[in-house]
């Protein structure tokens, strides 16, 4: 039998203004749009990797979009076993890229989708003991991480205004950063002036008006869409049936371990803003729903899926907290991903508008993580030192993946995301400087003081 905690509702008591159908449409197709590129990179980096030819690269990203739809209705719809009911949207986890192009290149790509579904197996039947790490995240430590989730991502974005590709002669560009700030100020002229629907609409409007007026500048390419085929089922075992080797699925287990990580940290942030305690129960189902997805990209021939970080800004700008808009973006990822030709319309919007989006919106995540740091009594410095290690790792291995680079390949998938590295790092010195029994008696000690002063206070 449940606990009256694990059956409270999962609606929390503000979650913004009510919405019509067409305007929850609306606001799910914003989503779409915030998390569309991140996506379609990854089918992008591994089929071209893989030196998949242009027939192989459709069905690709196709069925990727499609298994997005169904990753993110898993996550939504609460269930017995399944389902966080937050308003989330799953795509692929970037950190697979460059171990399962390491596996297909090596061992085959049989070898690669039966890594993932080994991967989404670990997922599902670790959700009961990973879910018990709740007691590890307190505010010190959850609002820590939603700062690097937030301001790690920054640096994606300004890449993306820059036009995407540092290596290109033409990165920086004055017309790449005239759109992509201009596009900035069209998103923060809404949120100032706009009232209602349209300033929660602020994101869809600057990207759609960004890309419009870059296509004006000659920044837009429509040959993806004209390419594209109109309709295309996903299939099982398109590329090839799975194959099981050892070494392949204990790679992709790390890198599902880092992506439950990061999923513990956008659950936390997204609790947070809905106005939710996130249970343990909450969790177990959270990873559950990402395992099960997991093993289905295996089965269709994509990708291993989690919990998109960049969604939490776009709900906390839009300020709608409900799941309505998301189930539109389910929808509308499934559609997609059956009709390519109308999915690559999605792909014409230039780099610089996006990354103009993208720099508020994870600025905004960052923030939010400050916001649940006012929290901490900073005072001790336990906690100060915490925080502050953590957000400096976290950040300095963004700026410099590269200095991880002599260790073996196995570590570099956990070093090299900043994400990972300041939440292990967090709970870590966390646990050293506020859960040791040493460190009890003096925590419980400055309670005790801060309690007497209320208390005299008072008196």
């Amino acid at each position: 039998m449940q606990s009256s905690k694990s059956a409270t509702p999962v609606s929390a008591p503000n979650q913004g203004p009510s919405l019509s159908t067409w305007q929850a449409a609306i606001l799910g197709f914003q989503h779409l749009l915030a998390m569309y590129s991140g996506d379609v990179l990854v089918p992008l980096l591994i089929g071209g990797a893989l030196h998949f030819n242009a027939m192989q690269m459709a069905y690709l990203i196709s069925a990727d979009i499609f298994m997005c739809g169904v990753a993110t209705l898993l996550q939504l719809k609460r269930t017995r076993l399944t389902g966080i009911a937050l308003p989330v949207v799953l795509g692929c986890a970037v950190q697979a890229v460059t171990p399962l192009s390491a596996i297909g290149r090596n061992y085959g790509v049989g070898t690669m989708y039966g890594a993932i579904i080994g991967a989404g197996i670990f997922v599902f039947l670790s959700a009961g003991w990973f879910s018990k790490i709740k007691n590890l995240f307190p505010p010190v430590v959850t609002g820590s991480l939603i700062t690097i989730i937030g301001f790690t991502l920054i640096p994606v974005g300004f890449q993306d205004l820059g036009g995407g590709n540092v290596a290109s002669k033409d990165f920086g560009n004055l017309k790449f950063l005239l759109i992509g700030f201009l596009t900035m100020a069209i998103i923060l002229g809404l949120n100032a002036f706009a009232k209602g629907f349209m300033k929660s609409l602020a994101i869809l409007l600057g990207i759609l008006i960004g890309t419009v007026i870059a296509s004006w500048m000659g920044m837009v390419d429509l040959s993806a869409v004209s390419q594209a085929s109109w309709f295309h089922m996903p299939q099982f075992f398109y590329f090839g049936t799975p194959k099981f080797e050892w070494s392949s699925i204990l790679t992709m287990i790390l890198v599902s371990l880092t992506t439950m990580v990061e999923s513990t940290g956008v659950f936390f942030a997204l609790g947070e803003i809905t106005g939710r305690k996130i249970e343990e129960a909450d969790l177990k189902r959270g990873y559950r729903a990402e395992g099960i997805a997991v093993i289905l990209g295996g089965l269709f021939n994509t990708f291993p899926y989690s919990t998109f970080s960049e969604n939490v800004g776009v709900v906390q700008l839009s300020g709608v907290k409900t799941r309505k808009p998301i189930y539109f973006s389910a929808l509308f990822l499934l559609l997609l991903g059956l009709l390519p030709k109308i999915g690559a319309l999605a792909t014409v919007i230039p780099d610089p508008v996006l990354g103009g989006a993208m720099i508020v919106m994870f600025g905004m995540v960052g923030v939010q993580g400050i916001r649940m740091l006012q929290q901490v009594d900073f005072k001790d410095n336990n906690n100060l030192l915490v925080s502050a290690i953590s957000i400096g790792l976290g950040l300095g291995v963004t700026v410099y993946p590269q200095i991880f680079q002599d260790l073996p390949q196995s570590l570099q998938i956990i070093m090299n995301n900043g994400v990972v590295i300041g939440s292990f790092s967090a709970v870590i010195l966390n646990v050293i400087f506020n859960m040791r029994p040493a460190a009890k008696p003096a925590q419980a000690q400055i309670n005790s003081d801060a309690q007497a002063k209320h208390t005299a206070h008072h008196e």
